[in-house]
């Protein structure tokens, strides 16, 4: 266990953009092998990503979400796969810092240690003595074949009460894992599926879901540090903007490079900037890349200043949602202007922009950060209605 001095955020973020060639340079490979190369993953340890969440004691940097979405944005504009594994491994980490010291003990003991994680319950478990076995399978799991642990939740089933969510941290040598990654989207983020075959954890490495999704620490060390004292779910859309603000930026500063040697084919266009056309395209794009950012920062800025034992209202936690939905929306509409403007020329391979389109198309598909999905229930509370999840 050790401390080190921890980077200011303009030193990480300095970090992140000298990573950004390697990972720009493996982002066809990633995507081609439907995981990140190891280059980039060395990339992204030796910048610090991975120790973005991790308690300061363990050689942290404790670092708050405006740190993460400034950092996750310039990994974005490089590569959203490698940007996305990145805000993905903070959000597990994050919350294996819930749990008691000993489980952070074992789990931080490895040097840049990658936690990937779900929150879906689709696994099922059974008390046995001392801890629960864990059987099912869990989809969608960003970076696992990059990490040593998952956090997985299951529905544990007591023989005497109501069924009710766990959160566990199992080693991802304990799980098979499923390769089975064949998207049109974030590909190179090797999402594959894991399972559990009558898997054991102890019972120290289990909380009940709702002390997580509450930010409850179980952890002495951690009791009195910010950041991890707030709700999960405000915690993990502040954690996931930065691909789409990054990817946005990426959009934009693609189509204004190739923008001076093109032109419009079949029209008198000899440049396509000299098109009054384009001028209103790149101005709606970049305000709308503007405002995905405002969203974002008003997001980070909540989270970042609430302190220990805060309490949440019910409108900052909805409202923490709507602003992770109305980034994903407005990047995306901003990338949607772009592509449309950048000619048939932008389905090549080696143009960025069609990679772009099709990861911020996969990413507002996420149940979480869907931006219908989160409008919704801000308006429903709007409304002076309960919401319908406990994802709030």
């Amino acid at each position: 266990m050790s401390t080190t001095q921890v980077p200011t955020r303009e030193e990480l973020v300095r970090r992140a953009s000298e990573a950004a060639p390697v990972l720009r340079a493996n982002s066809t490979w990633s995507e081609r092998n439907r995981r990140l190369h190891e280059d980039t993953v060395a990339a992204l340890a030796e910048a610090g990503v991975f120790r973005l969440r991790t308690p300061a004691r363990y050689g942290g940097y404790e670092a708050d979400t405006g740190t993460l979405l400034d950092v996750v944005a310039e990994l974005g504009a490089a590569d959203g796969a490698a940007s996305w594994v990145s805000s993905v491994y903070c959000i597990p980490t994050w919350m294996a810092c819930q749990f008691p010291d000993e489980v952070q003990d074992e789990v931080f003991a490895t040097p840049d240690v990658r936690i990937c994680g779900t929150l879906s319950p689709s696994a099922v478990a059974t008390p046995v003595g001392g801890g629960i076995r864990v059987n099912g399978k869990w989809g969608f799991i960003s970076g696992a074949l990059h990490a040593q642990w998952q956090e997985i939740i299951a529905v544990l089933v007591p023989e005497d009460g109501e069924p009710y969510p766990v959160v566990a941290l199992v080693p991802l040598s304990d799980l098979l894992v499923v390769d089975d990654w064949h998207t049109s989207g974030l590909k190179g983020t090797g999402s594959v599926s894991t399972v559990a075959q009558d898997v054991f954890v102890p019972e120290e490495r289990v909380l009940p879901l709702p002390v997580v999704l509450e930010g409850r620490t179980a952890s002495e060390g951690n009791a009195g540090t910010a950041i991890y004292r707030n709700p999960l779910l405000p915690v993990a859309a502040a954690s996931s903007v930065g691909t789409m603000v990054g990817l946005a930026r990426a959009a934009r500063e693609g189509f204004l490079r190739r923008l001076p040697t093109r032109k419009i084919t079949y029209t008198a266009y000899e440049s396509q900037r000299d098109a009054p056309l384009t001028h209103l395209q790149v101005a709606e794009a970049s305000m709308k890349v503007d405002q995905a950012e405002f969203h974002a920062r008003r997001l980070t800025s909540l989270v970042d200043a609430s302190g220990v034992d805060q309490e949440w209202d019910l409108l900052d936690r909805v409202r923490a949602r709507a602003d992770m939905g109305a980034t994903c929306r407005l990047a995306k509409e901003a990338v949607d202007v772009l592509a449309s403007a950048s000619g048939g020329s932008s389905i090549y391979e080696d143009v960025p922009m069609q990679r772009i389109v099709r990861d911020v198309q996969a990413m507002t598909l996420h149940a979480l950060m869907n931006p219908n999905t989160n409008a919704e229930l801000y308006g429903r509370v709007l409304c002076g209605l309960e919401p319908n999840t406990q994802y709030v």
